[in-house]
């Protein structure tokens, strides 16, 4: 694998704001006593246990519903019950299954989970790895023809929204295989995804799914050929005929057309660190199209219109983009390799407003918008902290949560009470949303043994760990185990630069730094080094018990 430690070179404003991030995070902690901070982490422990119940709770109700011979879940509970597609089963629900069993049922993970991803492989490839729409009743595909805008737009959405999910937070497995062999099936079916005929939307969404996962499938694997050919979409964007100030009509602002400016923003992230040369041709197209975005495409609280004429400038929907975290992750990716404060000062306009959102119609009161806009919080809020946001992702994050117990639609079905949430295959993001916040607040510390009941909070005070253990009514014994620097240690990135559908990073530990555990009175318990911590340390509780742990490295 190609090293690229020689090709990082300082660039002092990232590190100056990173600097400014970790004392304002350090003073507001420092102003906290120590029994303060435990009970805020034991606060947060009650939480997580709710959020990983709710996530089990949907997990074991849509497996209910799965084809009982393939073991694939269905499109939709109301309709298209017997089909299993790429774009919508693959990208949005069976990846948060997945994850989900990673974090609350690890036998089904090794188990149900894989044996799913093997018969989705064996089943569904229709073009090489690509897969296609695959029918339950008729054991075979649903249409009988080869519709390639059919089959590269599933394919694009599975690989981005499902499976490189997945990959940044377990690492190499068979998902990760999976990936790559669509990707590298892709590569041989197309350069600019350009099939007009399945989806308005195909030239942006597609082409900006394919950037982002390039660019960091590039870091990951370290083979040019993703980074030739990110380069050659970029250049049909950036300085080519696609230049979308010229050719993109409807410059959607949310889901399903906002994919192309952070991929854009990821790949000019990309050049800064191995071909500055490039990323300085890029430049002032990509500022030009992300300032006309800011002048044209927000609203008077900064938050970005659905879409917009980015030709003449004409707003074509004012309804509120819930994806608007998802643009500004490019905006702030800009703002970390140049400092250009304004992209960063678009951020903290949305953050002075976020306060009027609250119980916000996102996408007609869905739980899947609700889902889009707390992960934009929770990415930038991981970013700069800001306590009102904080307050706004907990009070927006229960509204979420409320949708599982009742339906909001006018002809309940009885499976809203089983935990499913809506009934379709946006249901999975509901599940991403929850792992996203409850790793907020455990600060990364998640356990392999999770049962109903079980509590595990975080608080971070100066560069110390302080974690909240408690067992249910009954003993408990598992592993505790500490997140590292995933976009190093997984991704070979150069810079953790906010990306959509991530897992943002809190805690993490050094494997090669030593750390003391003591207990709340200050009793050293245990040295151990990082990579201990990240293999996982074993606790056992009695019935009820609570432990009360610094973890600080030496």
């Amino acid at each position: 694998m190609k090293h690229f430690s020689s090709l990082l070179r300082p660039f002092y404003p990232t590190s100056v704001f990173l600097l400014s991030v970790f004392i304002c995070t350090t003073v507001h902690a420092q102003s906290l006593k120590g029994s303060e901070v435990f009970d805020q982490a034991a606060l947060n422990g009650i939480r997580t246990e709710e959020g990983f119940r709710r996530c089990e709770r949907f997990v074991t109700a849509w497996l209910a519903y799965a084809d009982p011979i393939s073991k694939l879940i269905p499109r939709n509970l109301d309709q298209d019950r017997d089909l299993w597609n790429a774009k919508d089963c693959g990208a949005d629900n069976y990846p948060f299954m997945v994850l989900t069993s990673f974090f609350t049922h690890r036998e089904r993970f090794d188990g149900l989970m894989n044996q799913m991803l093997r018969n989705e492989e064996r089943l569904t490839s229709r073009v090489g790895a690509l897969p296609d729409d695959y029918s339950f009743s008729k054991k075979d595909f649903l249409h009988p023809e080869i519709n390639m805008g059919r089959i590269v737009f599933g394919s694009a959405e599975y690989i981005k929204d499902g499976l490189m999910p997945l990959t940044e937070w377990i690492g190499r497995s068979p998902w990760s295989e999976r990936m790559l062999g669509i990707l590298d099936e892709l590569n041989r079916q197309i350069v600019v995804a350009d099939d007009p005929e399945y989806s308005i939307t195909v030239k942006t969404e597609v082409n900006g799914e394919l950037l982002q996962v390039l660019s960091r499938v590039y870091w990951m694997t370290g083979d040019s050929k993703y980074l030739d050919w990110a380069e050659k979409i970029g250049d049909y964007f950036l300085l080519g005929e696609g230049y979308p100030l010229k050719a993109v009509e409807v410059m959607r602002l949310r889901d399903h057309g906002c994919e192309l400016i952070s991929g854009l923003c990821e790949l000019y992230a990309t050049l800064h660190f191995v071909n500055p040369e490039k990323k300085q041709r890029y430049q002032e197209p990509l500022y030009r199209l992300l300032d006309h975005i800011l002048a044209f495409g927000r609203n008077e609280d900064g938050f970005f219109y659905n879409a917009y004429n980015s030709i003449t400038g004409d707003v074509i929907d004012r309804g509120v983009s819930d994806s608007w975290g998802y643009n500004l992750n490019g905006y702030y990716t800009v703002f970390l390799v140049d400092g250009t404060e304004k992209y960063r000062d678009a951020i903290l306009k949305i953050f002075g407003n976020l306060h009027k959102y609250r119980q916000f119609d996102w996408e007609r009161g869905s739980a899947d918008g609700y889902a889009d806009a707390i992960e934009s919080a929770l990415n930038l809020y991981n970013r700069i902290p800001d306590e009102r946001v904080a307050d706004w992702i907990d009070s927006e994050i229960d509204v979420m949560w409320s949708m599982q117990d009742s339906s909001h639609r006018e002809n309940a079905h009885k499976w809203v009470r089983s935990g499913v949430i809506e009934g379709w295959h946006g249901d999975g993001n509901f599940a991403r949303t929850t792992i996203m916040y409850n790793l907020w607040k455990t600060k990364g510390v998640y356990t392999d043994h999770f049962i109903e009941g079980l509590k595990i909070g975080g608080e971070i005070q100066g560069n110390s760990l302080y974690l909240v253990l408690q067992a249910p009514e009954k003993k408990w014994r598992g592993k505790i185990l500490f997140d590292k620097s995933r976009h190093k240690t997984v991704m070979n990135m150069p810079l953790d630069w906010p990306r959509i559908n991530q897992f943002p990073e809190w805690y993490t530990v050094d494997p090669d730094r030593t750390y003391r555990l003591t207990d709340e009175r200050g009793k050293n318990l245990d040295v151990v080094k990082g990579a201990s911590l990240i293999e996982g340390i074993e606790f056992q509780l009695k019935a009820g018990e609570r432990k009360r742990l610094i973890i600080s490295p030496l």
